[in-house]
């Protein structure tokens, strides 16, 4: 039987919000015009998650410490978010599995099928091709 990754529902993605205490925002940047600025003030300010920047090329963001790679965090990591570019994907989701993450999310703008199921076939959940804040916003904070 092959593993194949499905598109999760909404009441898994919400369940996966509400389990995860850490997050790392992979592609992590200072630059206030990039997406992934926004999206990692924003839930620094409105979610429970404990977040872990990690860019090799930085050494501080919003007063938190930027790990150079996932495998630098000193603790475990419950959603690895990834704003990389498409073709890093498959070398950030080695990392992912060797820390053994527990979900690997991949942003908005981004999905790849061979590494979905890559993970999949590993243990992690995934999602793809969504944005944590706005799923995160939507789903724990419409109430």
């Amino acid at each position: 039987m092959t593993i194949m990754w499905v598109p999760p529902t909404e009441e898994e993605i919400t369940e996966l919000l509400k389990r995860s205490k850490t997050v790392a925002i992979v592609g992590a940047s200072d630059n206030p015009e990039r997406p992934v600025y926004g999206v990692s003030e924003w839930l620094l300010d409105h979610s429970h998650f404990q977040l872990f920047f990690v860019n090799p090329r930085l050494d501080k963001l919003f007063g938190h410490e930027v790990y150079p790679s996932i495998a630098d965090i000193p603790e475990w990591v419950d959603i690895v978010d990834v704003f990389r570019n498409i073709a890093d994907v498959p070398t950030v989701l080695d990392e992912a599995i060797a820390v053994q993450a527990k979900s690997f999310w991949l942003q908005l703008g981004l999905r790849d099928d061979v590494s979905a199921n890559r993970a999949v076939k590993s243990g992690l959940s995934v999602v793809q091709n969504r944005c944590l804040k706005v799923d995160y916003a939507s789903l724990l904070l419409q109430n």
